[in-house]
């Protein structure tokens, strides 16, 4: 029988073990930029556009192919006759080929700032996804602590009404507090479930992985002011496209004058030499084409190119002041939040535990009204609920403020 008990044992074991749930991908605020840089699906694509525009750059500022000409010709007799072959080459006149290999030069820059621009937003929204869910953990506890405090309430209205001293109605409106704060967590529960559906697709995951999110919100600091604009990578993008529109008027005036043609020819004529007869003489010579720019000036493309550089100009100008109105917003936001914090931690919500606690304790001394307990209850909680939203929003504000200054 014993060792009947022991093979169970080991065989529930044995049936247990692959239920066990793996461990999970943790992540924290700090962290979470550093997995998504490494395994988002989007951002791996987005790289692809560098390879793109190395591409191009290596195809630009070629001289175009070499061409074999050859020709023949005879006299109906097939007794006279010529036949010649040549090679034809194309040379710009201008210094265009430099130009489309400086272009697509800057083009390179501003595919690998597309990227980081990708990634930028990328991590900017996971991070706002992770103080989301540290702040719903706060939270939890918060609403956690009053349920345990509103179930030791309730106890005692209990014994209170045990012994003839109080109304059973009370305790039974102290359960349904507890109740409804338990009811709260568990709606904090699916609200983080949903929060870590949308950041699983950015840290690269699939779906029956586990997504775990670590440690706790940092200290609240309002950074001090200064804006960079190179460090966004947008910016960094709208420049590196004005800068190549600028190129492509350039290249767009050095191809007004079309190419030229200079070719090598060699061939062999037959031809009769009366009254000596047939004679064969051999043909080397050079041949030339210049274009003349009397109809085709490319003035349509100058003139497309130059508008194209003054707006690709204003909208680098644009995005600079939008920078700056984004971070100046962003630091305003936090401010205020920070005086909001200090304003409810200093004054408000002890304020609110001095009721709570004077109200409860003249309950127990058979003083006092029990609706009065709630209601003090109730605006502690509500209160205690103000102070984590306004840090979870302060938080949210400095995820947008480094984001605007690209510091990520």
């Amino acid at each position: 029988m014993p060792f009947f008990r022991f093979g169970a044992f080991v065989a529930c074991l044995s049936l247990a073990a692959p239920v066990a749930a793996e461990p999970g991908l943790v992540v924290t605020l700090e962290s979470v930029g550093d997995r998504v840089r490494a395994q988002n699906p989007n951002l791996a694509a987005a790289r692809l556009r560098i390879r793109e525009a190395q591409g191009r750059m290596n195809q630009s500022g070629r001289l175009s192919n070499p061409e074999l000409e050859t020709g023949f010709e005879h006299n109906t007799r097939f007794e006279e006759g010529l036949f010649e072959i040549g090679l034809n080459q194309r040379f710009p006149l201008t210094d265009r080929l430099a130009l489309e290999k400086k272009v697509t030069a800057t083009e390179v820059k501003a595919a690998e700032a597309e990227v980081r621009e990708v990634e930028r937003r990328l991590i900017a929204e996971a991070r706002e996804g992770v103080v989301m869910i540290l702040s719903n953990h706060q939270r939890r506890i918060l609403l956690g602590k009053q349920s345990e405090l509103s179930g030791e309430f309730a106890k005692l209205l209990s014994e209170i009404a045990a012994r003839g001293e109080g109304s059973l109605l009370d305790a039974g409106q102290a359960k349904l507090e507890a109740a409804s704060l338990k009811v709260q967590m568990r709606q904090l529960d699916a609200e983080e479930t949903a929060l870590l559906g949308r950041i699983k697709p950015l840290l690269g995951m699939y779906p029956a992985e586990a997504l775990l999110v670590s440690g706790a919100l940092p200290e609240v600091v309002v950074p001090v002011a200064g804006v960079s604009h190179g460090e966004r990578p947008d910016f960094k993008v709208a420049s590196l496209e004005a800068e190549a529109a600028a190129q492509g008027v350039e290249l767009e005036y050095a191809r007004r004058q079309e190419d030229v043609e200079a070719g090598l020819f060699a061939g062999v004529e037959r031809r009769e030499d009366a009254p000596e007869g047939f004679e064969t003489e051999g043909i080397v010579g050079l041949r030339f084409k210049i274009p003349l720019p009397f109809w085709n000036k490319n003035e349509g493309k100058i003139e497309e190119a130059v508008a194209r550089a003054e707006r690709k100009d204003r909208e680098a100008k644009a995005l600079a002041r939008t920078i700056d109105l984004e971070v100046d917003g962003a630091r305003r936001e936090m401010a205020e939040w920070k005086a909001l914090l200090a304003e409810l931690g200093r004054e408000l919500i002890p304020l609110a535990e001095e009721q709570v606690a004077g109200a409860e304790e003249a309950i127990k001394q058979g003083q006092g009204d029990i609706q009065t307990v709630f209601r003090n209850r109730e605006k502690l909680l509500q209160l205690s609920a103000a102070r984590l939203d306004a840090l979870r929003e302060f938080h949210l504000a400095r995820v947008r403020y480094e984001a605007a200054k690209g510091s990520f």
